[in-house]
């Protein structure tokens, strides 16, 4: 045993815990916990340049690694509150994070002291757990128990609040015979296994739908080795995107409303039995249910029993982590004589050859689709794709590649502008070898454009595409529906960069005050010098490099209210009249 500050127990703590990264803001309330940290010497820490933007770095950070947990630390009052759509964001993607904030004296907590505000209360519905300790002798306890919460049952983030006093309080800890509590995911048994077999074989067009769960019981492997021994077609949702590659025979392409192929879509109408691992049925998949169910049998595997009927009730529910009931699903489907399913796979496999979306347009102003076909030929399968939200990632969704998981890095069910640049920089922290490539839209960008410059204060160089339409590209298309184009337009003319037009911001020099490196490109031909640039750049200079597009102001993206009724607005590779179309007249 040992005496000590509760604050170096908490960061020796944090390293029997695996942690060795923090993104943070130091601050008055926090800078004893910040002491320990300088003490020990042995955690990285990213300074961000704003509180959200650390939960985002956090967050990246934990997505891209198998057994990641990022941590970002603040002060008192704002600092916590700066978090919330960072917790948020986590608790929504079942995405662990920890946040460490600083706190007023336990005696002035009720009197209006200074910054202090009730952050465990504010944080509650959006972590699994938070707490303002106060006690010292718990500080141990607490950081014990919030690591078993995050990687219990549904992951998720957790938020430790730590009055100054208590921070500074010394304690008796013993160290060395620390030990993280014990996890004991759920796992379906071999009769659970036993009964999906026989459902799949009463089954004639039997699909997986790969959720996001696989990616974080790091069962990605299993996964398509039993699609592979049932041979069995597998539709990835957007969070399981890259459980099994794109280039992969039996992936079927992406259903839903927005981030989807044509082909997954008409292979789930075509479907009779859907097998979901993992997933949440998030409505951007299903669309409206009756259409999403009608003639097919489901299963649903969660780790959290409560997620199951919570959307509508399956035919079978499993309490199972995703990779536990792969195991026994291969060891149970090894001992069966399986149906032949070449018929259908040869069918899906039809769709996914030949019904395509359009993406090889010469147009300038540049048509985004372009963009991404252009990609596709620049960055290799090893590429770490992140993006948040907006008509840039949909569009992303549906014409990129992803062979891998965590390699499409996106923030699923929140979606909040800003989060890319943040969490792009956490991603290039935890893989600073891999290429890493954002895609953001302008406003996106522009939403958290200063953590650029933690990029280029730490060296951390990843390559940022904009896809710039000076608009608010998303919502302009929503607003169709009230005939309207209403506080959407972001163009104006900029007195220091009348070469823009009307498209407002410069980007690129706002890029290079920041001091990152930026390129434009406003011809499609030049898509693939630019990027073959940007990547030298990167190498040279250790700094994001920034490669805004210079889109046409209006482009409607293929999205629909039904899976079985998507306008898909341009023409489409596949020739044929079964596409609608419409043009959208160009803003005067």
């Amino acid at each position: 045993m040992a005496r000590m500050r509760t604050v170096d127990a908490a960061v020796a703590i944090l390293h029997k815990e695996g942690i060795s990264q923090l993104f943070g803001l130091p601050g008055a309330a926090i800078n004893p916990f910040y002491d320990a940290v300088r003490a020990d010497g042995g955690l990285k820490h990213v300074l961000a340049r704003h509180v959200e933007g650390a939960s985002h770095m956090a967050e990246g950070y934990t997505r891209t690694e198998p057994g990641n947990i990022g941590v970002c630390v603040g002060t008192s009052g704002p600092a916590g509150t700066d978090m919330i759509t960072g917790l948020y964001s986590a608790s929504a993607d079942s995405i662990p994070i920890l946040a460490i904030t600083g706190q007023a004296p336990v005696a002035r907590l009720h009197k209006e002291d200074f910054q202090a505000v009730d952050i465990a209360a504010i944080a509650a519905p959006v972590t699994k757990w938070a707490a303002t300790i106060l006690e010292p002798g718990q500080v141990p306890g607490a950081f014990q128990k919030a690591f078993q919460l995050m990687r219990s049952g549904r992951p998720g983030p957790v938020l430790i609040d730590l009055p100054i006093d208590v921070q500074l309080a010394e304690i008796e800890f013993d160290v060395e015979t620390y030990e993280p509590l014990p996890v004991t995911p759920p796992a379906a048994t071999r009769a659970q296994a036993e009964k999906v077999l026989d459902m799949l074989a009463a089954a004639e067009r039997p699909l997986i739908v790969a959720g996001g769960g696989i990616i974080n019981a790091d069962a990605s492997d299993e996964l398509v080795e039993l699609a592979e021994l049932l041979n069995v077609p597998v539709v990835p949702t957007l969070m399981g995107w890259g459980t099994i590659p794109d280039a992969h025979p039996l992936m079927a392409g992406m259903a839903g409303l927005q981030t989807s192929h044509r082909y997954g879509n008409a292979t789930m109408l075509a479907s009779d039995f859907v097998l979901g691992i993992g997933n949440r049925w998030a409505n951007r998949h299903t669309g409206g249910l009756e259409v999403y169910r009608a003639g097919r049998k489901f299963v649903h595997v969660d780790i959290e029993p409560t997620q199951i009927g919570r959307v509508f009730a399956p035919d079978f529910g499993i309490t199972s982590d995703a990779g536990e009931f792969l195991r026994v699903m291969l060891e149970a489907a090894r001992e069966r004589t399986l149906p032949d399913r070449s018929e259908w796979v040869a069918d899906c496999a039809h769709r996914k050859g030949t019904m395509h979306r359009k993406t090889h347009f010469d147009d300038i102003p540049i048509k985004p689709q372009r963009v991404y076909e252009e990609m596709n030929k620049a960055f290799g399968p090893d590429t770490r794709y992140v993006s948040t939200i907006g008509l840039s990632q949909i569009a992303g969704a549906q014409f990129l590649h992803v062979q891998k998981p965590r390699h499409w890095i996106n923030c699923g069910q929140a979606g909040p502008l800003g989060w890319t640049v943040p969490a792009a920089i956490g991603v290039a922290v935890a893989d600073p070898d891999a290429l890493v490539v954002a895609l953001s839209g302008d406003y996106d960008f522009q939403f958290m454009i200063e953590e650029l410059a933690v990029g280029a204060q730490f060296n951390i160089p990843y390559l940022h595409v904009v896809v710039n339409n000076s608009y608010l590209g998303l919502i302009r298309q929503a607003q169709r529906a009230f005939d309207m184009d209403f506080c959407v337009q972001l163009g104006f003319d900029n007195v220091n960069s009348p070469e823009l037009g009307k498209y407002g911001v410069d980007h690129v020099k706002v890029s290079e005050g920041l001091g990152c490196k930026a390129l434009r490109v406003t011809d499609p031909r030049e898509l693939e010098s630019t990027f073959a640039a940007a990547q030298k750049l990167m190498a040279v200079h250790r700094v994001p490099v920034v490669v805004e597009v210079v889109l046409e102001r209006v482009t409607n993206i293929s999205m629909g209210l039904e899976i079985n009724a998507v306008n898909e607005f341009e023409e489409l590779a596949q020739t044929g009249a079964d596409a609608p179309t419409e043009t959208i007249p160009l803003p005067s």
